[in-house]
């Protein structure tokens, strides 16, 4: 028997009421709303594997995606604080097991999964979001070799990043405190868990924000350590945030994170990467006992390099001496030619004595009485024969008999060498005359200064300075000048030498 609400023989353009049907219209939002109690109370909790399509995060925080598989699609929801608590972070393609619960968005009448927990499928899914990542941050350039700064040979501080209460920093300790004692600073950090990742990145963009000279020491090298782990307990040094922390660190790194054969994209950022932690402090400083033997095998060599640099430059000193002429050889010359000039400074002096002493016998001659009275006999000829005065005559009638007689020639010759050495000593007296001279100087360029007005000579540079208005005066002439401020020198004439009578 048919339905008589589906009968399409008894449609009528406006609905009214059916015999035997109790039953009134719903409207959409109430089967909205019925459809999503009953499905949020048969699916409480489920856990999905699929992969994620479309994801993206809005600008309140909450994140929307897709899950798929082979046949079927359902979207998804993740809150602002489940989205923030995610251990990785979501990409297209990754195949993940969401847990949450499904519930019906009325807007659109779709049902979807509100996402309260999400992992990878596995260490495949892990390990393609891992090589996702560094594939993006190698086409950055943050693994480039030409970004990897050198590391200092000894460093004075050494910054750990670590957890402060592992066996990592007690290795590292240990190790330092045995090769090459330093001063470490350690920033304690989670290694492993939620927000690890952002402390790590925090720990070192603090050591590289520590300005030089402060109360806290800026580190000279940085080292990232932990202890060995699964791919889960090291993955928050794959982190983004830690890697480009690494990458824009300016103190140079050592990342030591797991063992060996353990390798993280904090490894690829780095500026060296170490195999364990104890390798990372014997490469962050070198041993004390090495450096002291370089030291003194350094000290040895620069020692025996000047002992045979001063063993060469004595036998080059050797050398050049042989070569040189004697002393008797380059003094021969002087001492034999010295030799000549004394033999001949006696005969000069001999043949200078008798030069003087003909000189004196003809200077004495014109002395003579003769020659006098010819003399006198000329100046009266010139004189017009103007008489003599008496004392004269009378003079020279005394001479004439004093030399006169052969004894009296003698005190004549007497009389003679005092003349001629009066006469020396008066040339010499003019001579000293002439040094005396005031005009001499101005001959030779000087000059010298005279107050204008006054008449006294300006003898320093102070009382120049006072006269304000002074006069120079030349050889040829005087001229009026001004003195301006400054200081200036005044000619001091040389003191001439006193004359000396013989």
């Amino acid at each position: 028997m048919a339905d008589p609400l589906f009968e399409t023989s008894s449609a009528r353009l406006v609905a009214e009421a059916v015999p035997g049907d109790n039953a009134a219209p719903m409207s959409v939002s109430e089967l909205s709303g019925r459809l999503k109690r009953m499905v949020e109370g048969e699916f409480g909790h489920v856990r999905l594997r699929g992969e994620i399509s479309g994801w993206k995060r809005a600008a309140s925080g909450h994140a929307y995606l897709a899950l798929k598989d082979m046949d079927a699609v359902i979207d998804g929801v993740i809150w602002r604080g489940a989205a923030s608590a995610l251990p990785f972070q979501p990409q297209d393609g990754l195949e993940v097991i969401a847990t949450g619960k499904l519930t019906i968005y009325p807007g659109r009448s779709k049902y979807q999964i509100v996402i309260e927990r999400m992992e990878l499928a596995g260490e495949g899914a892990l390990m393609a979001l891992l090589e996702k990542l560094k594939a993006k941050l190698a086409g950055e350039g943050l693994f480039d070799r030409e970004r990897k700064q050198p590391l200092p040979y000894m460093p004075n501080v050494i910054g750990v990043v670590t957890s402060p209460t592992g066996a990592v920093i007690r290795d590292i300790l240990h190790r330092l405190e045995d090769r090459f004692p330093s001063h470490v600073l350690v920033w304690p950090v989670k290694v492993q868990g939620d927000g690890s990742a952002q402390e790590v990145a925090r720990a070192v963009r603090g050591f590289d924000a520590i300005a030089p000279g402060g109360p806290v020491p800026r580190p000279d090298l940085v080292i990232v350590a932990r202890g060995g782990g699964s791919v889960e307990d090291l993955w928050s040094f794959n982190e983004e945030v830690v890697v480009r922390a690494v990458a824009e660190c300016r103190i140079p790194i050592i990342s030591a994170v797991g063992h060996e054969t353990d390798t993280t994209l904090c490894d690829f950022a780095a500026d060296l990467r170490a195999p364990t932690p104890t390798a990372a402090a014997e490469i962050a400083v070198p041993v004390l006992a090495e450096v002291r033997h370089g030291i003194a095998t350094l000290a040895h060599r620069t020692e025996r390099c000047v002992r045979r640099y001063h063993e060469r430059a004595g036998e080059q000193l050797a050398a050049l001496v042989r070569v040189l002429p004697r002393r008797d050889a380059l003094l021969g010359p002087q001492r034999q030619r010295l030799d000549d000039a004394g033999a001949r400074l006696g005969l000069g002096l001999e043949r200078r004595v008798t030069a003087a002493r003909g000189q004196l016998d003809r200077a004495g001659a014109a002395l003579r009485p003769a020659t006098l009275e010819q003399r006198l006999a000329t100046a009266r000829q010139r004189l017009g024969g103007i008489a003599l005065d008496r004392a004269a005559d009378r003079e020279l009638a005394a001479l004439r008999q004093r030399f006169a007689r052969p004894a009296e020639a003698l005190k004549l010759a007497s009389l003679e060498r005092r003349f001629a050495t009066a006469a020396e000593r008066l040339a010499a007296m003019g001579r000293h005359l002439e040094l005396l001279d005031p005009e001499l100087p101005l001959k030779k360029g000087y000059a010298w200064v005279e107050g204008r007005g006054t008449g006294k000579v300006v003898a320093s540079a102070e009382d120049a300075r006072a006269a304000q208005a002074v006069t120079l005066h030349f050889a040829d002439g005087s001229v009026d000048a001004r003195v301006e401020r400054g200081q200036a020198k005044a000619y001091v004439p040389p003191k001439p030498e006193q004359p000396t009578l013989l």
